[in-house]
């Protein structure tokens, strides 16, 4: 099936095109789940998952980092382990980020 006529062509690899603003690096949660599940007597992700309402597959995804639980189920996750919020999960960003070709900015720090 050709191209549609009004839009152009973009390779199909997760790469900028030519002339797309860079990509600053992506802040990441980050969390202590496996730690804490061999802790808790080496409880299982399936165990977890139901005593906060989710499959083994999400916490496995969430524990990964894949992906992000909402903040009630964090929170559900952290009270199973009877540990701060913080002590879970934690939010790694950049330091500074500054585009490609442009010299560094002293006490830059990352917008939201």
């Amino acid at each position: 099936m050709p191209p549609h006529p009004h839009r152009a062509a973009r390779p199909l690899a997760c790469q900028p095109a030519a002339g797309d603003p860079p990509q600053r690096p992506a802040n990441r949660l980050t969390n202590q789940i496996r730690l804490l599940r061999f802790l808790a007597q080496e409880m299982t992700q399936a165990e977890l998952g139901r005593r906060v309402g989710l499959t083994r597959q999400s916490i496995a995804a969430i524990e990964a980092g894949r992906h992000s639980p909402s903040l009630e189920c964090a929170f559900q996750i952290a009270e199973v382990f009877g540990k701060p919020l913080g002590e879970v999960f934690a939010w790694e960003q950049p330091t500074t980020w500054t585009p490609p070709g442009q010299p560094p900015h002293p006490n830059t720090q990352p917008a939201c």
